[in-house]
């Protein structure tokens, strides 16, 4: 029986400075706050939507976190974009933003990535797949340079 799941609710990150993160996360993602949670004095936490995608986006102060994670040049999660002409506003808006981002990878049948870092270097991956993105079990091999190759069968092996 399905459980029944349909979606990521909300993906959390901890975050150094909250008030830099709020804006820079609204700056580059059109996001609004729709949450904020108050502890010890202050403001410790919000939570961000983007409406039409339903996507929230929690930021929580480090320092109030347990075991206080980092996610250095670590890329939590992806988001979806709907076209490859997402990633020129998104090089845009991070370069405004004075953010690192990547070149935009081209992977193929498996359309294109861009990377770009949030303030605390955490890597929020963006992703384009086209109308023609295989279905089914891919594996993906990345050579020295890159490049990515397929194959069919797991590697791993039982998954069960």
């Amino acid at each position: 029986m399905p459980l029944g799941i349909s979606k990521i609710r909300q993906v959390k990150l901890p975050v150094t400075s909250l008030a830099t993160s709020v804006a820079w996360y609204r700056q580059l993602l059109d996001l609004e706050p729709v949450f904020e949670f108050y502890e010890e004095g202050a403001v410790r936490g919000v939570v961000l939507l983007e409406p039409n995608a339903d996507l929230h986006i929690g930021l929580r102060e480090r320092a109030y976190c347990a075991s206080h994670p980092h996610l250095d040049d670590f890329d939590a999660f992806a988001l979806r974009v709907d076209s490859l002409d997402a990633f020129t506003e998104l090089i845009a808006r991070a370069d405004r933003l004075g953010s690192p981002h990547s070149e935009i990878h081209d992977r193929g049948p498996y359309g294109a990535a861009l990377d770009i870092s949030d303030p605390d270097g955490t890597v929020i991956r963006f992703l384009y797949e086209p109308d023609t993105y295989p279905t089914g079990f891919a594996g993906l091999e990345f050579g020295p340079d890159g490049t990515p190759s397929g194959y069919e069968q797991p590697r791993l092996g039982d998954m069960s």
